[in-house]
């Protein structure tokens, strides 16, 4: 069963097919492809295409990202193939992997770490703001394969009412373990939003994409 499957890749920036760089941005729940991509805009960054998935009613899985695996099915397999499907269309168009950033915020953090997280490979970036790894306990040794030194940049709240700090860490240290380039900030007292901060972090992240 595919609930999100049926459902639209928006994009925006610049056009795929003359992109340097592209960016997959995975909304949070209740949210929708179009108000991530309002986000990605706002980067200013010239020369990346930016691709946002839709999810069917706007969530990608029902009930809380620590909750069991089994009980986010099939929405959290559908939402993974639903990140997939954008990575493989930008680098259909050209776009390689190592250039592809993965962004995601709240529910769609979670979505774009469990991505990148079940298939390690070298990505241009991920970012996940006010997320972690999907299930009810995280077992680095369930996690194997290379990122070959993404970078990966993990923001939250250390506060935030949905993002436990310590699933945070915890998803922080899977990603070292893959051989990712982890930097994590845990900003005191914030509410689950995205700061000034965070921005200016992907932003750099984006530019350093399309200066190479």
């Amino acid at each position: 069963m595919e609930p999100h499957g049926s459902q639209p890749l928006l994009t925006a920036g610049t056009p795929l097919a003359e992109a340097t760089a592209a960016a997959v941005l995975v909304h949070g729940r209740g949210a929708s492809a179009r108000s991530i991509l309002g986000m990605g805009e706002a980067f200013g960054v010239e020369g990346v295409a930016y691709l946002a998935p839709q999810a069917a009613g706007n969530t990608w899985y029902p009930n809380p990202f620590t909750a069991p695996v089994a009980s986010n099915e099939p929405g959290r397999s559908s939402g993974l193939a639903a990140v997939a499907s954008a990575v493989e269309e930008a680098a259909d168009a050209g776009v390689p992997t190592e250039r592809v950033l993965l962004l995601g915020f709240s529910q769609g953090a979670c979505l774009a770490s469990e991505f990148v997280a079940r298939n390690p490979r070298r990505y241009g970036g991920l970012a996940a703001l006010s997320g972690g790894l999907i299930g009810e306990r995280i077992d680095p040794a369930d996690y194997a394969g290379d990122l070959d030194g993404t970078p990966v940049f993990l923001g939250c709240s250390d506060v935030d009412p949905h993002i436990p700090a310590e699933r945070v860490h915890e998803t922080a240290a899977v990603f070292e373990r893959l051989d990712g380039d982890v930097t994590t900030r845990l900003y005191e007292g914030m509410g689950h939003t995205v700061n000034a901060d965070e921005r200016d972090r992907v932003t750099s992240m984006l530019s350093a994409l399309v200066a190479e």
